[in-house]
């Protein structure tokens, strides 16, 4: 058997991994769930409790399989984008962590503005780079050596030393991956420039695994980890091939798309920005709309019934904006946009047809306004997310979007970052 690939995602829900042999294909999988935490006192070391959970089910599903855990080469690890922790010279943490999702750091925004070019993805009070200068402001006594992303804190404890972030988790921090650089006004903003890190490509060899590691899961000590990614871009890479034109739509609570793309496109101003990914760039915006509005209308139950009525090939008159409350990030950048839901018509059937249509203009016009600026249009998009099981609302959005439309053979993230070990 050629040497495999150990994948680890922390995701907002719970710990994932996978194991993927020398062509792609999975071997393994296995999960465990966070500690309860208080969302206003997370530490940074349940992740790593949650992965020893997870990778000693993963070494127990391998066993069972007939797989020497041995045979595992390479690790790679994705987490949640903007998640970090500060942490000291032996990776213990000196502050609390602040998750993806914290935002109200009105202070740190404002210091930031300041200093940072308008528009600039590190600008808001739920930025990365704020929740930076909050978690400063709380290691009083200056103990803190470095700024560990979630997966740079995961890679970190497998080296047996901190330092390291990869193109992908460093972007919203206010890394530049082209530049190679991190921001030079970031010290006048406040930062401490000391606990940045050093920038690897998403993939990139960074160093064997601690012996101790190896002992404690039973891997050989020469497994390298690599530089890992987001948990969204981790997601791309197991739903789509690594080829320029592949796009992925996630159709989840909101609606996210992604494009692969030979050309960097920023646009902070419509709510897109682009990951480095090799010598491509993986455009990416995020919709508030989604499957949440769908499921504030509808039970799972009545979509699959109403759906079933729906003739696919026939376009909807109605023209919505399905969104549960005001405001819009992409392919509309705009805080107060407000809901377009009416009129309702009598018939439910026609109702959530106006619905699933209107998601995929949405959907169409992100595309579109991935073209607009030179991005390209998808060749193919593939489909993530509870949505994508509806065979209907396919056949609506490939009518819409004008290009095939598949589901995915996998999804998990921890598939993706695994494969992008192996490339």
């Amino acid at each position: 058997m050629s040497a495999l690939s150990l994948g680890i995602d922390l995701g907002t829900s719970g710990i994932r991994s996978a194991v993927v042999d020398g062509a792609g294909m999975v071997c393994a999988q296995a999960r465990a769930d966070y500690d309860p935490q208080d969302p206003e006192k997370i530490d940074a070391n349940s992740w790593w409790d949650g992965v020893e959970r997870c990778l000693s089910a993963q070494m127990t599903a391998l066993e069972a399989a007939g797989i020497d855990p041995k045979e595992i080469s390479r690790i790679a690890v994705d987490g949640t984008s903007g998640s970090m922790v500060l942490t000291d010279a032996n990776l213990t943490p000196v502050t609390r962590a602040l998750l993806y999702n914290s935002a109200g750091f009105t202070a740190e925004a404002e210091a930031i503005a300041q200093h940072a070019p308008d528009p600039h993805i590190t600008r808001g009070t739920g930025s990365a780079l704020a929740r930076l200068l909050r978690l400063q402001s709380e290691d009083r006594d200056h103990r803190a050596v470095h700024m560990l992303h979630q997966a740079d804190f995961i890679m970190a404890k497998f080296i047996g030393r901190g330092g390291f972030s990869d193109h992908n988790n460093a972007l919203k921090s206010g890394f530049d991956p082209e530049r190679e650089a991190w921001p030079i006004w970031a010290k006048a903003a406040g930062v401490r420039s000391e606990l940045l890190a050093k920038v690897r490509p998403a993939g990139a060899e960074v160093d064997l695994i601690s012996p101790v590691w190896a002992d404690h899961f039973g891997l050989s000590s020469a497994v390298m980890i690599h530089a890992g990614t987001t948990d969204s871009i981790a997601a791309f890479l197991a739903c789509a091939p690594l080829e320029s034109g592949s796009a992925v739509t996630s159709l989840g609570t909101t609606l996210a798309v992604k494009l692969l793309s030979p050309l960097r496109i920023d646009a902070p101003e419509l709510g897109l920005y682009s990951h480095r990914l090799g010598d491509h760039w993986l455009v990416g915006g995020a919709s508030n709309t989604g499957g949440g509005v769908l499921r504030h209308f509808f039970s799972v139950a009545q979509m699959k019934s109403l759906s079933a009525q729906i003739d696919p090939e026939t376009p909807s008159p109605l023209d919505y904006y399905p969104l549960l409350v005001a405001g819009e990030r992409f392919p509309i950048n705009d805080p107060n946009l407000e809901p377009r839901l009416t009129p309702r018509p009598a018939s439910d059937v026609a109702f959530l047809h106006g619905l699933l249509e209107s998601i995929a203009r949405i959907e169409a016009q992100s595309y579109r306004a991935m073209e607009a600026l030179g991005a390209g249009y998808p060749d193919k998009i593939f489909t993530a997310g509870g949505g994508g099981s509806n065979s209907v609302w396919t056949q609506i959005r490939q009518r819409v979007l004008g290009v095939e439309i598949e589901t995915p053979k996998d999804t998990e993230a921890a598939i993706g970052v695994a494969r992008l070990a192996q490339a």
